[in-house]
């Protein structure tokens, strides 16, 4: 088991937003979190990082105990957070946006090997290597942005709503390119594209409200009658 939330809860200030939720992923798998706006799902992932301190509860990772460990720390264990938004240097070109994500002792040993590993997932950036971050399309960034967190090394990768306004066919390539990705690598995904994410994930949560409702393996929950009729349209 790479990841084991249990019984978390968190928030902020007075707000509590997350009542006692309990996930895993397990080693070198996709584990999708649904759900609508305001269910918690960003709240769950930047607690899960320690960038939200949590109120209770248990994370641990490969068996260590990491729920209230400070996100650099974590950086250096091998968790690394994808943020909604992507958060580029835009006046930095590609391949220095890629050398910022291996800032740790242990990803700059491996730079070279780094770069060629996210330059063949992505070779659309291997091609616009020393174009500047911020000219790229919304789907070339997205690529840089998970490209720049592997670049760690990382052996969990959290990717928040990575599809946020990009194109179908955009977001079917980046999809699709989780599954390599998790050949190596432990992922837990937040994303709006229910069957999307469903469709590539291995296991899926379903959050409301703070709560998970509804969990198991991804192809049942494509097949529920609360995910079809909650957000699917069906």
């Amino acid at each position: 088991m790479a990841l084991r939330v249990e019984e978390l809860s968190s928030g902020y200030g007075k707000v509590q937003v997350l009542f006692d939720i309990s996930l895993e992923a397990n080693d070198k798998s996709i584990t999708a979190l649904i759900g609508p706006n305001g269910a918690g799902k960003t709240t769950t992932l930047l607690s899960i990082m320690g960038v939200v301190k949590p109120w209770r509860g248990r994370i641990t990772f490969n068996g260590n105990d990491v729920t209230y460990m400070p996100p650099h720390k974590k950086v250096e264990l091998g968790i690394v957070l994808v943020p909604e938004g992507r958060r580029l240097f835009p006046n930095m070109t590609v391949e220095e946006n890629l050398i910022m994500g291996a800032y740790i002792k242990r990803a700059r040993q491996h730079l070279h090997d780094s770069l060629d590993y996210v330059y063949t997932l992505f070779p659309r950036l291997k091609e616009r290597r020393k174009q500047k971050a911020g000219t790229l399309s919304g789907g070339e960034q997205q690529m840089l942005a998970i490209a720049r967190a592997l670049m760690s090394r990382p052996s969990l990768l959290l990717v928040d709503e990575p599809s946020a306004g990009l194109a179908p066919k955009v977001v079917s390539e980046l999809l699709e390119t989780f599954k390599q990705i998790k050949e190596n690598i432990t992922i837990v995904l937040v994303e709006q594209n229910v069957s999307a994410a469903l469709a590539v994930a291995d296991t899926g949560y379903v959050l409301e409200n703070g709560k998970i409702v509804l969990s198991g393996p991804a192809a049942d929950l494509l097949e529920s009658d609360h995910v079809k009729k909650a957000y699917l349209g069906v």
